[in-house]
């Protein structure tokens, strides 16, 4: 009880901090069309004849047409991006996502499909007029399997709520959000969505079994399978993994929980530079092993505005910078001692300047709560850029005082993420959105990641904003396959149009 407890003590906090992030700000953005200067393609535009459709396949109360109650659906919660969709569907069933897709490829309608509209690139909103269909109402789960861990659902359930569900099985959900009580496991999917645990968990890839996905035509595709091995011709199911609605909507999945752990811990150490925070890590892959869940990352500049604006306690004096390490384990003395055994040698190696152990609930709420919180505290100063990428762990830093100097006393430059899978969240701050910043921005951190073999993508996917800067970290002929493939899944072009791949591939 102990455990379950802190788990969800930590996924409320998650979730209040999720909740500040998306409602700081109330300002209407500037249109995505007219600030990013983009021209709309030749699709068909809303009839009254369509309206009379959906509501032949939807009840009324499903489909939205008011211009006030279409609005929320249209921003995403950056504030960064802003469609003009003039509606939103709501199914329920596949059998209705099917009918909508069909109509709307003959008829030429381009399709928005949204979750919990938890993304940072522009993804999950339109930037014209496409039809919003949002799977908030696909939420049911379907089975559990609590030998197997395997878990089918629809793809609208919130990641929270499956994660209460299995651990009332004993089990848990392979990924671990900031914006776990508002985002959707089919977006999640859609995203290929890393989060804190991937060193421990994996990648979404590994966890998923199978899916149940509607093509443009309105075709169903069945790949949902509940088994770990399945070799039977092409991993279909993989091509809706990070593919952003671009291919198909995921209406139902498969997807493998691990054993709920009996035992967590989580340590909270100040370090003098970046080099030791490498130091640590590795040493904490040698003494920890198996138990080691996550190692993220913070600067001094990150925690300092997390602690004044949030109002919040750091549990050690200030340093250069901070790591958060958690363990997840089945015999609490067994892990107890080894992380002991840890912390005495890197206390007195110097690596760990000061540090805090916590495996009450309250004190690991508490001490995740300021990692949780950074992307709040940044938006209570102003605009921000946000830059997800991945970087071999020898760079992993390197940005973050080129930019610096770059942008001067303009802007607030911070660095945090998981250092255990090369991700890290670089946020500029400015007092508003100002093109010469964006210019100063892009492409030169795309160039500089393409330099380094890195990625312009770690976990948060290409959506909107990004599709021009692909190219540095795929090649054409691999760009090349991708348009292949999306001409003939979507030969109409209409599953989230403007999104993921460029034009001129």
């Amino acid at each position: 009880m102990m455990l379950k407890s802190a788990l969800l003590l930590v996924r409320c906090a998650k979730k209040h901090v999720w909740d500040q992030v998306r409602f700081s700000s109330q300002a209407l953005s500037q249109l995505s069309s007219e600030k990013y200067n983009v021209t709309r393609k030749d699709f068909a535009t809303l009839q009254s004849t369509d309206v009379n459709f959906f509501k032949s396949v939807l009840s009324d109360d499903r489909v939205l047409t008011d211009e006030n109650d279409v609005l929320p659906f249209n921003i995403d919660w950056l504030k960064n991006c802003r469609g003009q969709s003039k509606m939103v569907l709501k199914p329920k069933t596949t059998r209705e996502v099917s009918q909508i897709l069909s109509y709307c490829n003959k008829r030429r309608l381009a399709i928005c499909p949204q979750g919990g509209n938890t993304g940072v690139v522009g993804a999950s909103v339109p930037v014209f007029d496409e039809i919003i269909l949002n799977m908030g109402l696909m939420n049911k789960i379907i089975s559990l399997d609590d030998i197997s861990g395997a878990l089918v659902c629809e793809t609208g359930c919130i990641l929270e709520v499956l994660d209460k569900h299995v651990q009332e099985h004993g089990l848990i959900m392979p990924l671990d959000l900031g914006a776990k009580g508002s985002c959707h496991i089919g977006g999640n999917i859609n995203t290929n969505a890393g989060g804190q645990r991937l060193i421990r968990y994996g990648n979404l890839h590994g966890s998923l079994l199978g899916i149940e996905a509607v093509k443009a035509d309105g075709t169903v595709i069945d790949c949902l399978r509940s088994l770990k091995k399945d070799n039977t011709g092409y991993h279909l199911k993989h091509l809706f993994v990070g593919s952003e609605g671009t291919l198909g909507i995921v209406t139902k999945l498969a997807i493998h929980c691990p054993v709920l752990p009996k035992a967590v811990t989580v340590g909270f150490f100040g370090l003098e530079n970046f080099d030791n925070v490498l130091k640590l890590f590795k040493s904490a892959k040698s003494s920890l092993g198996e138990i080691l869940s996550a190692y993220e990352m913070m600067d001094n500049e990150s925690i300092r505005g997390t602690l004044r604006n949030m109002k919040l306690t750091s549990p050690i004096p200030e340093y250069p910078f901070y790591v958060l390490m958690e363990t997840h384990g089945s015999d609490a003395d067994h892990d107890t001692e080894k992380v002991n055994r840890f912390l005495s040698k890197e206390m007195d190696t110097g690596l760990i300047l000061n540090g805090t152990v916590a495996t009450e609930p309250g004190k690991i709420q508490a001490i995740w709560k300021i990692r949780e919180s950074i992307p709040a505290a940044c938006m209570m100063d102003g605009y921000v850029f946000c830059y997800d990428v991945s970087l071999p762990l020898a760079n992993y830093y390197q940005l973050v005082p080129m930019l610096r100097e770059r942008l001067g006393s303009n802007a607030s430059v911070i660095g945090f993420g998981h250092i255990g899978d090369g991700n890290i969240h670089i946020n500029v701050t400015i007092s508003d959105f100002d093109k010469e910043v964006l210019g100063v921005l892009e492409p030169f951190i795309f160039e500089e990641v393409s330099k380094l073999q890195g990625s312009v993508s770690a976990e948060h996917g290409i959506g909107f904003r990004k599709p021009q800067y692909i190219h540095y970290s795929k090649d054409r002929s691999a760009l090349g396959l991708m348009r292949d493939l999306k001409t003939l899944m979507d030969p109409n072009g209409i599953l989230n149009p403007y999104k993921v791949l460029p034009d001129d591939v």
